[in-house]
């Protein structure tokens, strides 16, 4: 009787738990209006500044050096490879440029660097830059990834190809680039710069919101806003412009053997799993619990609560660039190498569920062995790591919480869970003044940007909204891809014909910009 009514109790549960998951779906976005935002209709920047324009094109050759020097020094910050060197180089290159300050600042892991220009303005802008790049793969480089190699591409022009040359090395010293151009023709800058760089950013920023503590009172003053040099068009010409970020959380989950069962200190041979609990094949139930089958819905009870439905701004925004993601979707699959998106979704659906969902990734899994040939062990641990990408109105403390109390409600006391960097999302409106001066700057270049509410990525923005009340906005012509990937590269020259911009142009835009701004 007391068996039957284990099996009865434990089908039961079954049957409760899939209909719980069942019941648990994707959130959906209703919009509310029809009305599309129209960067078109913004004045475009009628400024010329011929003097360092002249400027730049005499220097392209040190230009192309400059952005060749940084990307040579490794400054990997996950392995702590150069990171210090590559620090003293931005703190050397903004003296030369003239910043009355330039230093490093301490942190409990890669340190920041601080700059400050004065150029006795009444408008002073921040600059957001990151000096940090990702590891190495090991194979799929057509260069080394620090050599700096500028290659003829048959299709684009001319490249650099190297770790950093988009992400983001290459579009922050194409933006120094510019400063030095309207310095030297111009005699000073039309604004106050504050640089506050970190070497921590593919890392997660976890110090960032440190830097910016010590240096709050000096950003507030900043009232033109705050500048990050990025890379914008794709390969047609066109930019798509990003108002803000999503937040994320990083996170690793452990199984390791112990009072619970399982071995606790080394593996031992497989035959003992008819008696030994298996730390992986538990991680792997921990982990399925997670998600439904498909992996496509997180089934952690509250995950999708607080998520904020698109307000009026972003509807507006979205149905002002549905058109351009309609029509480049096929493209974007292609380039990714994705035969469909989740479910054959397609159009408003689509962008609307990359933008405004929440996500579930797990990036990697290991233990055990995983070499040639057999080796029959029962592994001690095995981990995984996982990321979620957060939107209004997460926080990265609510969907650990939310996580961990999953775990524990599904019998996952022994499962370790591991935080290691995590941020909120942030945003900024398409009205403010600085964001208006980059669309006008755009437009002087004959583009229309896409301007969309916010990048499916992640960027510590917040420390900027949130913390100092300031808009923050990325900005850049020209063209480069890779970014985390092997033949990173940005386009130097571009080939006849091209809507592409080359690092002279990019340049120009980046004057233009400054004075821009200077002018709200």
């Amino acid at each position: 009787m007391i068996r039957k009514s284990m099996l009865l109790a434990a089908a039961l549960s079954a049957v409760a738990f899939s209909a719980t998951a069942q019941e648990v779906k994707r959130p959906e976005f209703p919009f509310t209006t029809e009305k599309a935002y129209d960067a078109g209709k913004v004045a475009a920047y009628k400024g010329k500044h011929a003097a360092a324009y002249k400027y730049i094109d005499a220097n392209k050759a040190a230009h192309i050096e400059n952005v060749q020097r940084w990307v040579r020094q490794r400054s990997i910050s996950a392995q702590n490879d150069g990171v210090n060197d590559m620090a003293n180089m931005l703190i050397a290159d903004l003296k030369a440029l003239g910043f009355k300050e330039a230093e490093l600042a301490p942190t409990k892991r890669h340190p920041g660097v601080w700059g400050y220009y004065d150029a006795g303005a009444k408008t002073t802008i921040a600059v957001y830059m990151m000096y940090d790049v990702q590891p190495i793969e090991p194979v799929g480089w057509n260069v080394d990834a620090f050599a700096g190699t500028i290659l003829e591409d048959h299709d684009l022009g001319r490249v650099l190809m190297a770790r950093g040359a988009t992400n983001q090395k290459g579009p922050q010293r194409i933006f120094l680039n510019a400063l030095e151009a309207i310095i030297k023709a111009e005699g000073k800058l039309p604004v106050n710069i504050m640089l506050l760089a970190e070497g921590e950013e593919e890392l997660g920023s976890p110090h960032y919101p440190d830097l910016i503590a010590k240096y709050q009172d000096r950003l507030k003053q900043a009232n033109g806003g705050v500048l990050f040099p990025m890379m914008g068009q794709t390969l047609g010409g066109g930019v798509q412009m990003s108002l803000g970020v999503k937040g994320n959380i990083y996170f690793e989950l452990e199984a390791q053997g112990g009072p619970q069962g399982g071995p606790k200190t080394a593996e031992i041979h497989s035959s003992l799993k008819a008696i030994v609990d298996a730390p992986g094949l538990r991680l792997a139930q921990a982990i399925a619990s997670l998600t439904s089958p498909d992996g496509n819905v997180i089934t952690v009870p509250g995950f999708y609560d607080s998520i904020r439905q698109p307000n009026q701004e972003e509807q507006e925004l979205i149905n002002g660039v549905l058109p351009a993601w309609e029509a480049n979707e096929p493209a974007m699959r292609k380039s990714l190498g994705v035969d469909k998106w989740i479910d054959g979704m397609s159009g408003r659906e689509a962008i609307t569920q990359y933008l405004f969902n929440t996500t579930l990734n797990m990036d990697g899994i290991w233990g055990g062995y995983s070499g040639e040939g057999t080796k029959t062990i029962l592994p001690h641990k095995f981990t995984a790591k996982f990321d979620s990408r957060l939107v209004p109105n997460q926080t990265p403390d609510e969907s650990e919480r939310l996580i961990r109390a999953h775990l524990d409600a599904k019998g996952f006391t022994d499962i370790k869970l591991t935080r290691l960097s995590g941020y909120p999302p942030a945003q900024s409106s398409v009205k403010e003044p600085l964001v208006q001066a980059v669309i006008g700057t755009y437009r002087k270049y004959g583009i229309t940007p896409s301007v969309m509410p916010r990048l499916a990525g992640s960027a510590p923005y917040y420390v900027f909204t949130d913390i100092l009340k300031m808009p923050i906005v990325s900005a850049g012509i020209g063209y480069g891809t890779g970014a985390h990937a092997p033949n990173e590269f940005i386009v130097i020259d571009p080939k006849p014909g091209s809507k592409v911009a080359g690092i002279t142009e990019a340049e120009k835009f980046y004057v233009d910009v400054v004075h821009a701004v200077a002018k709200r």
